[in-house]
């Protein structure tokens, strides 16, 4: 036998020393390793490098996520806004004129939206009072709801969350919403918490890879993620007709998302977390500017959307796909993709771009209900049934848009309908200013059973789904106020 030459080499000798002897004494392998020639300071050295080797891959491979449990905020009764008592409000309350109340009620009718959504007490009122105190009692509200339900079902307590991150677009006051949590629910001193401002509805996404980045460096911890929006100070009172939108779009709601990297919370959570894919198209103008939050001609404060939104949207969405589509499609859609490119960039060919089938993908789709056209257009472009839409629309219809938290509205209602079986897997979809498109692909470690206690969809499951004609008119009649209390 030849002496051998290299590190594995020293190391397989030693392995064979190790073999055949059963009970080898320290003595026995001293002398077979002389007989062999091999140094045992090499041995040694092969050793602690396998073992670095070992211990290296173990550190860097990315940890599993798992998301253990969800909550979605569900206001009471009182502040149910059906849409003939919104548009009484604007009437009575919102120093509209008769054009831009007419608009809101067009607006309104075409919406999607149902007679059920919410609005903050602030706004339902009489008179409307729109400050810090009442926007802080509806953040308040929502967030304790939220957080208070899903620590409650997972069976985790405060001090083990180790990571935190909140995300509100329009509402960052100080101290922020991360440290009035941790002064609530009395977090330990070194949770790692970030607060979201300013990025939009698909923020709750961002939250979620941020977390997801988090947990790569923070062991065996959670990651609590609270998504909501403040609607107090961001309803609009003035007559700048782009501005008006989002009166009739935006409600009350919110979501607490429970993640792990803790191996032994695989056997309970609900699903892991496969891939985020985030896409920003700020570095156009015409991405950047179509919403945007400004003063109109009276100082009026309201967010602003451009016409040019749906081509905005549809831009930013082609980019995450080409993206997105190579992780998540099977090679028959890859290679069908690729052939159009080829034929569309090198024989500039006339040919329609190839647009994958998603559903070979994903079960399920999660699409931001952001508004009743953004939905249809979605609808189209890749192919889906009513079947597929329908835990978007009955988001919309029922909750209105929740801005970054109707993602999880939107998965709460596939879990409520028994849609969730071990192995789906769920595509969220998420737009938002700046302009960003967003998607998170999630696996179903487990069949998630139908109807779950505390579903923010179970009291009144059996009514969904209906049926949402294009448009609803408003009977304006069937809503009357209380009282003669103006504003």
């Amino acid at each position: 036998m030849g002496k051998p030459k290299t590190v594995l080499g020293h190391l397989l000798a030693a392995a064979v020393v190790v073999a055949i002897t059963q009970t080898p004494a320290v003595e026995q392998v001293s002398s077979e390793l002389d007989r062999l020639g091999v140094s045992p300071t090499a041995v040694a050295l092969a050793c602690w490098a396998l073992a670095s080797a070992a211990w290296a891959y173990a550190v860097s491979r990315p940890r599993p996520v798992y998301l253990v449990d969800l909550s979605g905020y569900r206001a009471g009764a009182a502040l149910e806004a059906s849409r003939a008592k919104t548009i009484a409000h604007f009437g009575r309350c919102g120093r509209f004129s008769e054009e831009s109340m007419a608009f809101q009620k067009r607006m309104l009718e075409r919406s999607g939206l149902g007679e059920q959504t919410h609005f903050p007490a602030s706004l339902i009122s009489l008179p409307v009072d729109m400050c810090l105190r009442t926007a802080r009692e509806e953040s308040h509200a929502v967030i304790f709801g939220v957080v208070d339900d899903v620590l409650r079902r997972a069976g985790v307590g405060p001090r083990d969350v180790g990571v935190l991150i909140f995300n509100s677009s329009l509402l960052s006051p100080t101290p922020s919403f991360t440290s009035l949590i941790v002064n609530r629910y009395g977090m330990r001193h070194d949770v790692v918490s970030h607060n979201l401002s300013g990025m939009g509805c698909s923020a709750g996404i961002i939250a979620i890879d941020l977390a997801k980045r988090l947990l790569q460096v923070h062991r065996d911890t959670y990651a609590l993620v609270v998504s909501t929006e403040n609607i107090t100070l961001n309803a609009y009172m003035g007559n700048n007709r782009p501005m008006l939108v989002t009166n009739t779009l935006f409600r009350v709601g919110g979501a607490a998302i429970l993640l792990s990297n803790r191996a032994a919370d695989r056997r309970r959570a609900k699903y892991q977390l496969i891939h985020t894919v985030r896409t920003h198209r700020g570095s156009h103008d015409q991405s950047f500017s179509c919403v945007t939050q400004e003063e109109d001609d009276a100082g009026r404060v309201g967010v602003s959307l451009s016409k040019e939104l749906m081509v905005v949207a549809g831009e930013a969405l082609r980019t995450n796909i080409t993206t997105l589509g190579p992780l998540v499609l099977p090679m028959s859609e890859q290679l069908r993709f690729l052939a159009t490119v080829v034929l569309t960039r090198v024989f500039r060919a006339k040919v329609r771009a190839y647009l994958p089938d998603f559903k070979l993908a994903f079960e399920h789709f999660c699409i931001h209900a952001g508004g009743r056209g953004v939905l249809d257009e979605l609808e189209r472009s890749l192919k889906l049934s009513a079947w597929h839409m329908e835990p978007s629309r009955m988001t919309l219809y029922r909750f209105g848009n929740t801005s970054s938290s109707s993602l999880w509205y939107e998965l709460a209602y596939c879990e409520a309908k028994g849609r969730i079986r071990k192995g789906d897997r769920v595509w969220q979809i998420a737009f938002g200013s700046g302009f960003k498109c967003n998607s998170a692909v999630w696996k179903a470690l487990r069949t998630v059973q139908g109807g779950e206690h505390g579903n923010a969809w179970t009291p009144e499951l059996d009514a969904f789904p209906v049926d949402v004609p294009k448009v609803s008119p408003i009977d304006e009649s069937t809503y009357t106020f209380p009282d003669d209390t103006c504003c």
